[in-house]
């Protein structure tokens, strides 16, 4: 039987997602899962955690902050920890030069805007974080844990002539025409714990081996590799938790996983 606090899954299907998930998810007959989400609950309700694959490239789009954000509703920012990177995969993140609202409208809507973005050449251990108005795009070969705001805002700009919506006003009201700043970028090896995002909307930990990150509070905790123990019961790799504390956690010595804990 599930522990209470192991949070349930929700596997999302995506045009650009994959018929073939690595272990120890698998996808449907016939399905192409992009997303598999974790499903927020309290003492963590402000996070979600997720991971995405693709075979194809996602939409250029951008998330709004909490203050653009409809009334009632929070934005979005989020962190990309990249697990594993088919040869030559990249991630477009920002623009090559700094762009205004009307520029962007006009390559949007002619399909230049991806030629325009900065495409970042990727592999696994690879650490994105990206505030909201960050315009940005995945591509294909690519299996990403993704940590961010509990919102579902996403305004695209270009779908690559999809049938999909698009949302330009909205997008470019809260896009930023800059290049990516290279300080939001870093590279983890997973062989040693290391805090990867500082805030502001939250801290996210690698941790490696047994010891416990300073969390003082209600986190995620998220395995990657090997197992946690949480009040006695097990939490496998490609399961995720919500907890009041890591009081009552133990990491597994030879596994490796996430911890993140929302601020303010």
């Amino acid at each position: 039987m599930s522990a209470p606090f192991r949070l349930p899954t929700r596997e999302v299907a995506k045009v650009w997602g994959c018929d073939a998930l690595p272990a120890p998810f698998a996808a449907p007959a016939g399905e192409r899962i992009g997303e598999i989400w974790f499903e927020p609950a309290l003492p963590v309700a402000g996070l979600l955690a997720k991971y995405l694959f693709t075979s194809e490239k996602l939409s250029v789009q951008v998330h709004p902050s909490d203050a653009q954000a409809p009334a009632g509703m929070r934005g979005k920012e989020e962190c990309w920890l990249v697990l594993d990177a088919e040869p030559g995969a990249s991630l477009a993140i920002g623009f090559d030069q700094p762009i205004g609202p009307e520029a962007m409208r006009a390559a949007a809507l002619d399909g230049s805007i991806e030629q325009l973005l900065t495409w970042h050449k990727v592999q696994r251990g690879d650490v994105f974080y990206l505030p909201a108005g960050t315009v940005h795009a995945i591509g294909p070969g690519l299996a990403l844990v993704e940590i961010q705001q509990n919102s579902d805002i996403t305004y695209r700009l270009y779908d690559y002539g999809r049938p999909r919506e698009l949302h330009l006003d909205a997008a470019l009201a809260v896009a930023q025409g800059a290049p990516y700043d290279p300080a939001l970028r870093g590279h983890v090896d997973f062989t040693r714990s290391q805090r990867l995002v500082s805030g502001p909307k939250f801290t996210i930990d690698l941790v490696v081996g047994t010891a416990k990150p300073d969390v003082p509070g209600p986190c995620l905790v998220m395995p990657l590799e090997g197992k946690a123990t949480i009040d006695g019961s097990e939490l496998e790799a490609g399961e995720c938790a919500a907890v009041a504390s890591l009081s009552g956690v133990q990491f597994a010595p030879a596994g490796c996983a996430l911890v993140a804990a929302e601020l303010g």
